[in-house]
């Protein structure tokens, strides 16, 4: 009750001498913070539109145009060929609120911005074609043609200086729709080898009588959707791939990162879920203000579409009948954190700023040393989202609608992303080194199937003995996205680095210890879905069971000890920075 009564901005009560008024400053100053913060960002967020909207020109090219308009006139010379005068004679505007130079000056504006934006559209439509040639793929190393060295010039001067993180959205050639002919040719060669003669045979005029029929329509009805989507096959993709998939997403779909195998920057386990957490949200603040610079193809000047990136944070997959939906908010102010069967929102701003590594140490010691045993089935709640989808979607619809349990859902779906406190220590220890990474990897890629939400985009786990990585749902991006994220975050030494640490491991940065507490999340959970969770985790225990990764490990670290320094991981497909 005090946390709620210093929560009030202003109180009242009513006396026999009148109302007698009573203004909390340090609340107002507070809603006075926040407000200013996200002023900011919505100002930030109309500038970066702008700035998107005329690329690859610049919002300042506009008064460049105009200047040399104006002195062109000045010269005595008219660059529009009548336009201007045309313009002016149209105005609707009355020859009593502007004089004869006002027209003029006004319909000079009018022309330099028809102008300027005719030119902004076709640098946009050159720099689609340019972007659309595809012989640099062809080139022989150390063998560069002239035409290639030509348009890797005129993509340079084109793409501009600092271009943002979304700038080359509406720059990117579409997808082009392949000849029906070609895609049967491919399919009856995929097919081969699992025909006989007779079979294969059959399967070619089968093949001939759709490219004949029915594949000659839905082909113009592909191209027709080329032409007005921007991919003609992501949306289709994203559903039928991942969403639709009714059974449980925790090892069919989620994927794993690992941290580094071999270093580990501090044992302290609050502290490196400290640094983690900003380094992430650091991440997030430079995706939302479009710092990123885009990502290319490596080696080239060609841009990577970077569209995937905007459902990154604050992103859930929720559960439905017949397919899932991908939920994204604009912002969020907080995480979900897990320890230990109980639930927990941290806030991670204080009026307007972010809290500082030491401080997020300070609030996930909080939690740690927090003794309140889990409600009654809350230990186990993370399960539904094991499981198979329809059973969750039923439940969430009944129980998980209204009250109590909507509230903490929200709290959580909400969140920027998931983090999980493990209890255990993972990581290359003692003298079983596949047995060790398959045991981390496991850890990762399923945990104990009840201690990670593996609807949220991305989770996060921090061990006990400071080791990380994190969990990740599919169907909002591909892995190299998420690669990147983490990437930049810990590969690139955001956390050892530019964070670091002190010299007794804990984060740097200052504590301010009037912070309020982590909020503990509340629920309400009947038998029904108790019973639910008990089935959800004897299903995935059976399935993680058959998941055997050490052989391709084994293999792995024979290789990294012979030739690599670092080792980095993502689900079973190994990558070598």
């Amino acid at each position: 009750m005090a946390e709620a009564h210093q929560a009030v901005a202003f109180q009242f009560t009513i006396t026999p001498e009148g109302i007698d008024l009573r203004l909390s400053y340090q609340a107002l100053s507070q809603i006075y913070l926040s407000g200013l913060r996200s002023w900011k960002k919505r100002i930030s967020r109309m500038r970066n539109r702008v700035i998107k909207g005329v690329y690859p020109a610049s919002p300042s090219s506009w008064l460049f145009v105009v200047i040399a308009i104006l002195a062109t006139m000045y010269m005595r010379s008219d660059p529009s060929m009548g336009l201007i005068a045309k313009i002016q004679e149209h105005l609707p505007v009355s020859s009593l609120f502007l004089s004869v130079q006002g027209q003029t000056m006004l319909s000079v504006l009018v022309f330099s911005t028809l102008l300027w934006l005719s030119l902004i559209l076709t640098l946009r439509f050159c720099l689609k074609l340019l972007l659309s040639y595809h012989r640099w793929m062809f080139e022989q190393h150390g063998r560069i043609s002239t035409t290639t060295k030509v348009w890797v010039t005129l993509v340079r001067l084109l793409s501009g200086r600092k271009p943002l993180l979304y700038s080359y959205q509406t720059s990117l050639p579409c997808l082009p729709v392949p000849p029906i002919k070609d895609t049967l040719e491919r399919y009856l060669e995929s097919v081969r080898p699992l025909l006989s003669g007779p079979g294969f045979q059959r399967m070619t005029v089968l093949a001939a009588q759709f490219e004949n029929s029915l594949g000659n329509r839905l082909q113009r009805y592909l191209k027709l959707k080329a032409l007005w989507a921007t991919n003609y096959v992501s949306d289709w993709w994203e559903e039928y791939i991942y969403l639709r998939g009714r059974g449980p997403i925790m090892v069919n779909s989620n994927y794993y990162g690992m941290d580094f195998l071999y270093v580990t920057p501090t044992s302290i386990q609050a502290a490196r879920a400290g640094n983690t957490i900003t380094a992430l949200l650091l991440y997030r603040r430079k995706v939302n203000s479009e710092q990123l610079t885009p990502s290319r193809v490596p080696g080239t000047v060609i841009p990577l579409c970077a569209a995937q990136c905007e459902r990154m944070f604050n992103t859930t997959r929720t559960p439905g009948e017949e397919t899932d939906v991908l939920q994204h908010w604009q912002d969020s102010e907080f995480v979900a954190v897990y320890h230990r069967g109980r639930y927990f929102r941290l806030w991670v701003y204080k009026a307007g700023r972010l809290l500082s590594p030491r401080e997020m140490e300070y609030q996930i010691q909080r939690i740690l040393d927090d003794p309140s045993p889990p409600g009654p089935g809350e230990d186990r709640l993370g399960a539904l989202t094991a499981g198979d989808r329809v059973p969750w979607c039923t439940v969430r619809k009944q129980y998980f609608s209204s009250g109590v349990n909507k509230r903490s859902l929200d709290c959580i779906e909400r969140a920027a992303f998931f983090v999980t406190l493990d209890d255990e220590e993972q990581g290359m220890m003692g003298e079983d080194p596949v047995g060790n990474l398959d045991r981390y990897a496991k850890s990762l890629l399923h945990g104990k199937c009840y201690d990670r939400w593996f609807d949220k985009s991305f989770s996060v786990v921090v061990y006990k003995n400071g080791k990380n990585g994190l969990n990740a749902e599919h169907s909002w991006a591909d892995a190299p996205t998420v690669a990147h994220l983490w990437e930049v975050c810990f590969t690139l030494a955001t956390d050892a680095f530019q964070l670091g640490y002190t010299e007794d491991g804990h984060c740097k940065g200052e504590v301010e210890r009037s912070l309020p507490p982590p909020q503990r999340l509340t629920w309400d959970i009947p038998v029904e879905v108790r019973v639910l969770c008990v089935n959800n985790l004897n299903h995935s225990k059976y399935i993680t069971r058959k998941h055997d990764l050490a052989t391709e490990e084994s293999r792995i670290i024979s290789f990294c000890k012979k030739k690599l320094v670092g080792l980095y991981l993502f689900g079973q497909h190994a990558w070598y920075p």
